[in-house]
């Protein structure tokens, strides 16, 4: 069946140009620029800063070098900018996508949907079982909030301080805390790279989800089962506890089971193959009425307001919507969780697929992509060769590039075209790009995530890599699947 979801404006502007003049040294130049500007930018300058710009201009730089081996090749200024454009033109569904996220972020936010998520997973911990706890604790907020990075910075700090308190090591808390938030993270609709990578791949969004949910759920479910052993093998002394968190929440929220049935709407309308905009503005007009309702006093602190009117509360849900909003509790750590950027907060994203499609359209216009993928055709005969090729590119970029993002754009773009000479639909390819590309990242000392993890929740890459058990076993669980042919989805001719 045909999924109904966004697809790229026309399949036929995809198509990489041939160029028989140039070679294979040829087509890989603008590509070993683009690292070795990536990894001199992310490693000896910007660090974790880099995608606030300079990452985005490295691309358009990458673009340029490209552009100069296709002079050389006689390929016109003006050919050029047409790939570019159908490029971007093919992305126009996705940043669509992008901006409605953020606008749901940002009233599920003030509408108390978040926080209620948050406040009923964080009272399943228990010590025997507190590590697998961890990882759905995580997993559930990372969920609600498409967001690695803040899951680990507010709600896994305060497992560590836990762990600790229950003499678990921290090196253990910190593995199961990363493979809670990277499966979130992976599984959000509100995440960027769950967002990204089908928009390299040249599928939509809710198909790459459900897709990917074939390799990401056995993958929990073995990190779980892990974990669970663990806990029934070591000894905790004490008993958590998050009463503070929840005291902090249930005070600056109205908490209530009845706030779920916004996402439960969403979630039937995405299951009844509602287009995806739609359903996301659906879930943000929805939520922003739930807001108005359920949380006045947060409304009114957002608008900026003191009496509520309609005036106030149409100010306070589309600022939600548009810019950044943040709720104040009287926990510091849950302060950094209850913050959305709004439709703004996608803007950096959108850049960066943006720029991308630049360095895309002109590798295709050169011929650079399509000699690329010949050559990665002939060393990947077979289906299998192929995923393994694209998990070796992700681990290589993350490695060598030091970011996630890239480590999803530059393989997506090569590797596009390889997909479809295959047969194989562009799930295939997003899928890959997250199961190799997203989570791995984090298992990289030098890399941003790596980097950034490692600092938040003060442990070594080192002390927490065997347990970041999700994040290891993923690339080898797509692997498994491609080996044994394990519903590999094939391209639908129209």
């Amino acid at each position: 069946m045909e999924s109904q979801n966004i697809k790229p404006t026309n399949p036929q502007d995809e198509n990489i140009i041939e160029n028989k003049e140039l070679n294979i040294w040829e087509a890989l130049i603008p590509v070993f620029a683009l690292v070795g500007m990536l990894f001199y930018n992310v490693f000896y300058v910007y660090g974790d800063d880099a995608l606030s710009g300079s990452n985005q201009f490295i691309l358009l730089l990458g673009a340029a070098v490209a552009a100069i081996v296709g002079f050389k090749n006689k390929v016109s200024y003006k050919q050029m900018i047409e790939e570019v454009a159908e490029n971007v033109k093919s992305t126009s569904g996705a940043i669509l996508i992008l901006l409605m996220v953020g606008a749901l972020a940002g009233t599920w936010l003030i509408s108390g949907i978040i926080p209620s998520m948050i406040y009923y997973g964080l009272q399943i911990l228990n010590p025997t079982i507190f590590l697998a706890a961890s990882v759905i604790i995580c997993a559930i907020i990372s969920i609600a909030t498409g967001s690695s990075w803040t899951t680990s910075a507010t709600v896994g700090i305060a497992l560590i301080g836990i762990g600790n308190t229950l003499g678990i090591s921290a090196g253990m808390t910190a593995g199961a805390v990363l493979s809670g938030a990277y499966f979130g993270d992976k599984m959000s609709p509100l995440s960027d790279t769950t967002n990204l990578a089908p928009t390299m791949a040249g599928g939509d969004l809710f198909s790459h989800i459900k897709y990917m949910s074939l390799t990401t759920v056995p993958t929990i479910l073995v990190t779980l089962l892990v974990f669970i052993i663990i806990g029934f093998s070591i000894e905790t002394t004490g008993s958590p506890d998050v009463s503070d968190k929840l005291m902090a929440i249930d005070a600056a929220f109205n908490i209530s089971p009845w706030l779920f049935i916004v996402p439960a709407i969403v979630i039937f309308m995405i299951v009844k193959k509602t287009e995806p905009l739609i359903a996301l503005l659906v879930g943000t007009l929805l939520a922003g009425v739930v807001a108005v309702i359920a949380q006045p006093e947060i409304v009114l602190n957002v608008a900026g307001a003191d009496t509520l009117s309609f005036n106030s509360a149409y100010k306070g849900v589309m600022n939600a919507i548009t810019v950044d909003s943040a709720v104040e509790t009287t926990s510091a750590e849950l302060n950094d969780l209850f913050t959305a950027g709004g439709m703004s907060g996608m803007l950096g994203t959108i850049w960066l697929i943006i720029c991308a499609m630049v360095f895309g359209g002109v590798m295709d216009a050169i011929g650079a992509l399509s000699r690329i993928s010949k050559a990665l055709l002939s060393l990947a005969s077979s289906v299998f060769g192929l995923f393994a090729s694209t998990v070796a590119s992700c681990l290589a970029l993350n490695v060598t590039a030091s970011d996630q993002y890239l480590a999803i754009v530059v393989p997506g773009k090569m590797f596009k075209k390889a997909y479809e000479e295959k047969g194989l639909a562009p799930e295939n390819l997003s899928r890959t790009l997250e199961d190799s590309g997203t989570v791995t990242s984090v298992l990289i000392p030098w890399n941003t995530c790596g980097a950034y993890q490692s600092g938040v929740l003060g442990v070594s890459v080192a002390e927490y890599f065997f347990f970041a058990i999700f994040n290891w076993l993923s690339p080898f669980m797509t692997l498994l699947f491609a080996a044994f042919n394990i519903k590999i989805k094939q391209l639908v001719k129209k």
